[in-house]
């Protein structure tokens, strides 16, 4: 189990506390989470000292969003090599613990194949979970470095759609520094914007069933002093009616070949919307997110999430009659069946663009998008 430290918040600010971080205290290295679940109430850090306590906190989306998940993931197989645990089973266990993020599962393979090319290379076992964390760390700086690209070069294709400023523009879900190793994805670019004095307005969709949108971005957005305004889901349709989103920006979970997009469920109504209303739907992802082997959207695996999540609210520091702080209100007959998948698929003829680290893929094609996952490799190749 990972174990819990409150902050009050009266010695950080909320910006001084990173979504994850390697420690090494005398009691051996520990990876460090600030956990998801308890914001905006609170800013309580997880502190794993193993891959099952990690798990554990990918499957609670304590860490979560999709560049994050990677580096949590390499990290995790870099701590199991370190605390001297089977790194094969832990790794095996972290890649499975959430199935359609692929980051997730391309952060454990880079730092299991540093592993295992360390002790191939005639390594001991001490400088083959040196390897493992150094890849760990180099994938956080990676992806540190995609983020401040991604935000530049989205704020160029909003200034190109949108000449003149003042943009308006609907995310949905979170994807700020809470989901990356920099200041996020598609939230990043909204930022810079924000910075640049082109930012007029943030519409934040809650994000239904976890509020991430509401939790999260909200919370990022508070902080960074952006001029937002939070909104339910299904009220997404009347802005766009209203003629008050100019653009739509959101992340990604999964990219496949053809340029699918698998995000947070509720990203397709969007897409549907902003094409009718003429509006650019731009998807924002680092070249990690793209998944060349899954040709297609009907080939990714949708993460089936508990219907509790559904039928019951979580008000962590607000106790009911009946229930303990934490525990879920029901809002929903017990008994009820849920449908709650975590995503939901955009086909690539929906999606403006992909804006990645290395430039932006419009129109979205399989050929495109295998251009840029080139260019990525031959970059790290050099």
């Amino acid at each position: 189990m990972a174990d819990q430290y409150a902050h009050s918040g009266d010695d950080k600010r909320p910006t001084e506390i990173p979504a994850i971080r390697w420690e090494e205290p005398p009691e051996g290295p520990v990876l460090v989470l600030l956990d998801q679940t308890r914001l905006p109430a609170e800013e309580v850090e997880l502190v794993c000292t193993d891959a099952s306590a990690l798990v554990e906190a990918i499957r609670s989306l304590a860490v979560r969003g999709a560049p994050l998940l990677g580096i949590a993931g390499a990290y995790g197989v870099a701590l199991a090599a370190v605390r001297g645990f089977d790194v094969d089973d832990a790794a095996s266990a972290l890649a499975g613990a959430r199935p359609t993020a692929v980051n997730l599962a391309v952060g454990v393979r880079r730092a299991q194949s540093a592993h295992e090319a360390a002790l191939a290379k005639g390594g001991d076992v001490r400088q083959a979970a040196a390897a493992a964390l150094a890849a760990a760390r180099q994938l956080h700086r990676e992806d540190a470095e995609a983020s401040g690209r991604m935000a530049e070069h989205g704020l160029a294709l909003l200034d190109e759609l949108l000449p003149g400023g003042g943009h308006r523009v609907l995310t949905h879900c979170n994807t700020g520094s809470l989901v990356s190793g920099g200041e996020g994805t598609a939230f990043a670019v909204a930022l810079a914007a924000h910075r640049t004095g082109r930012l007029r307005r943030l519409w934040v969709d809650e994000t239904r069933p976890l509020l991430q949108g509401a939790r999260l971005t909200a919370y990022e957005a508070a902080r960074s002093g952006m001029a937002y305004t939070l909104l339910t889901d299904n009220a997404a349709g009347s802005l766009f009616a209203a003629g008050e989103v100019d653009a739509v920006l959101i992340g990604a979970d999964r990219i496949t070949a053809d340029g699918s997009v698998a995000n947070k469920v509720g990203s397709y109504p969007l897409a549907v919307l902003a094409r009718y209303h003429h509006v650019p739907f731009i998807v924002v992802a680092p070249v990690t997110t793209v998944d060349l082997d899954t040709a297609d959207g009907a080939s990714i695996e949708v993460e089936q999430r508990p219907g509790h999540e559904v039928t019951e609210v979580t008000a962590p520091q607000v106790p009911a009659v009946g229930t303990e702080a934490g525990g879920g209100i029901p809002v929903a007959p017990l008994g009820t069946q849920a449908y709650n998948p975590a995503f939901d698929v955009t086909p690539a003829e929906l999606v403006t663009a992909i804006v990645t680290e290395e430039g932006v893929v419009s129109p979205v094609t399989a050929e495109a998008l295998a251009e840029v996952c080139a260019r990525s490799h031959r970059g790290t190749a050099g």
